[in-house]
């Protein structure tokens, strides 16, 4: 079935609420990569003997999402790298890094799980992604968390999270048609190899 693709986007502007307000931990993110732990115990290369960090991408450009409401039916949500830079500028300039919650669970905001680092890919400057993610296109928006809650780490260790999911706002861009966004993921594949 051929579902319209809508682009996604926010307004810069501090004051408006379209934006990136929250990071969930969750069992399967909506970009399908999953998160590294870096511990001793998940036999993942260590990045620090006793500290408990997670990092992976938040955002994909040109990722199609799948997505279904009663105002849009069937479709697919993506973003592009200049609205993911916009995204994470904004998100740091309101000091979201500590709004992290569970499974998208307003309910369920947890304390200690801090973002300490975060970048955007950028082969022109130098900024590339972690190798376990090599095959993520410029633009990828990667966060590192630092993870001081015992309870959401047993959570991590044991699976029950998987990844990060952006939780926000967003303007709906007229959709593109799905050769012209089939065509858009041939030609960042080609870039890739390359």
């Amino acid at each position: 079935m051929d579902f319209p693709i809508y682009e996604l986007q926010i307004n810069e502007k501090q004051q408006d609420d379209a934006e990136v307000s929250f990071v969930a931990l969750v069992d399967s993110p909506a970009i399908k990569r999953n998160f590294l732990a870096f511990n001793e115990l998940l036999k993942f290369k260590v990045l620090s003997e006793s500290d408990h960090v997670l990092v992976g991408p938040l955002m994909i450009p040109n990722q199609l999402i799948y997505r279904q409401s009663d105002k849009f039916g069937e479709h697919y949500v993506k973003f592009s790298a200049q609205t993911i830079e916009s995204i994470a500028i904004k998100f740091a300039k309101k000091g979201y890094q500590n709004n992290v919650n569970e499974m998208h669970d307003p309910k369920k905001k947890v304390e200690g799980v801090t973002m300490f680092g975060a970048f955007i890919t950028n082969e022109k400057w130098g900024v590339k992604p972690i190798d376990a993610y090599s095959d993520l296109p410029d633009g990828t928006w990667f966060g590192m968390y630092k993870i001081e809650n015992a309870e959401i780490w047993n959570k991590v260790t044991t699976g029950e999270f998987q990844g990060f999911s952006v939780e926000g706002l967003f303007d709906y861009v007229e959709p593109t048609s799905n050769a012209e966004a089939m065509l858009a993921q041939l030609s960042a594949i080609l870039n890739k190899v390359k």
